[in-house]
């Protein structure tokens, strides 16, 4: 079983940058692949972005692709999600979603229909303008 958390959620201004940390524990048995999920008051969950950790392809919604990165750190065991230049679009409980044993994602793991074994308990961004 796999833990998520997720941390570095806050307040920034449009323009500025934030950068999320989704830092995993447990026995993953070599490979884990990490999606991002975001959830707005009043909206659906949706994706963000999708990576794993012996994949160097990665993956982003229409929506973010271009402005946000997410980038792994496997010694540290954690992926972060930064967001550049988010707008008031862009505000949302942020979380983070992990299989075991993928090594290579596709553009389908953006997507809440991917088999996630595992959730984080989210962070919140807010942008203020």
């Amino acid at each position: 079983q796999v833990q998520l958390v997720e941390s570095g959620g806050g307040s920034v201004q449009p323009g500025e940058s934030l950068l999320l940390s989704c830092t995993y524990s447990g026995q993953t048995f070599g490979s884990i692949a990490v999606g991002w999920f975001r959830q707005a008051p009043g909206r659906e969950r949706e994706g963000v972005a999708c990576a794993a950790s012996e994949d160097e392809n990665t993956y982003y919604a229409g929506s973010v692709k271009g402005r946000f990165t997410t980038i792994r750190d496997n010694a540290k065991r954690t992926f972060y999600l930064q967001l550049n230049s988010p707008g008031p679009d862009d505000a949302a409980t942020y979380y983070c979603a992990a299989t075991l044993g993928v090594r290579t994602v596709q553009p389908a793991c953006v997507s809440l229909t991917y088999p996630w074994d595992a959730w984080g308990q989210g962070t919140q961004v807010t942008v203020s303008s």
